[in-house]
């Protein structure tokens, strides 16, 4: 094989909880995750010794820095393979919004080099090097509906999600995950998702068991800090949405809806009221 394509999806957070803050600095989390059908596409191809990397995006961290790449000498580095590598990138999935696009796109290219090379390595294997490039990246090896403890990375993988209908929506602001987690007074919470009875929820197959636990602790930071997001949420509910919550550090926003089209009429008034950059329509996966 001389070129490989793969689809990078996102995820949205069903429920975010930060139990407490570890010595190491990380937060020990406890929360539901979600595939959803909104990707980034990239291709893979062989070629000289070099592992190259070019997108369509120009907001993205270039060379080393960017997850891809680092995702890329993990594999060299775990693997031991000579072959170049020219990866090209195709952005869709918002950039710092809370929804893994970089964890994602990394673990697409891990899974992808796999392919492309026949190394054959397993999943559980990925998942395991995987960490080393963030706490998201084993999940979006894995993907579905799971349930994330320890930094993120202790994953329990969970039946599928209900039906539905979920309007993502992305002001034009960007959201520094360290900031938030550095800002969060975790020992200060007032109140702690009921994670345990979202994952019975999900076990159950009970849309509105799920709904009624949707709860994410890091908007006691994100919101103040970009009142906007609480304007959003507002307004999804206001235009139909049976839940609204933010996803991640934010500053994304997404809705559950039980019909398409109201979803889609949803989307398009947060567009021309302006208060949405990027807006999506999707469903889990």
């Amino acid at each position: 094989m001389e070129k490989y394509h793969i689809k990078a999806y996102a995820k949205i957070n069903l429920g975010l909880d930060v139990v407490k803050k570890l010595p190491s600095g990380y937060h020990q989390v406890k929360m539901i995750l979600q595939t959803v059908d909104i990707f980034d596409q990239l291709t893979l191809e062989k070629t000289g010794d070099r592992i190259m990397l070019t997108t369509d995006s120009d907001e993205l961290p270039p060379g080393r820095d960017n997850l891809i790449c680092r995702a890329a000498e993990l594999m060299r580095e775990k693997y031991h393979f000579s072959e170049g590598i020219h990866i090209h990138l195709e952005k869709r999935i918002p950039i710092a919004a809370g929804m893994a696009g970089g964890s994602t796109d990394a673990a697409a290219v891990m899974k992808g080099i796999s392919r492309l090379l026949g190394l054959d390595a397993p999943i559980p294997q990925l998942m395991e090097y995987g960490v080393a490039i963030g706490a998201d990246v084993p999940y979006c090896i894995m993907g579905g509906t799971a349930l994330a403890e320890g930094i993120g990375d202790i994953l329990t993988a969970l039946p599928p999600a209900p039906d539905c209908f979920i309007l993502v929506a992305k002001p034009d602001i960007s959201v520094s995950t360290k900031y938030v987690y550095e800002h969060l007074d975790a020992a200060g919470l007032k109140s702690h998702p009921d994670i345990d009875g979202m994952r019975a929820a999900i076990e159950q197959g009970s849309l509105q068991g799920i709904l009624d636990r949707m709860e994410n602790v890091l908007e006691t930071v994100t919101i103040p800090a970009h009142p906007v997001i609480a304007t959003i949420k507002n307004r999804m509910r206001e235009l139909g949405a049976v839940k609204s919550l933010m996803s991640g550090s934010g500053p994304t926003v997404f809705g559950i809806f039980l019909e398409k089209q109201a979803a889609e009429l949803a989307g398009g008034q947060l567009r021309e009221e302006g208060l949405a950059k990027q807006i999506f329509v999707t469903t889990p996966i």
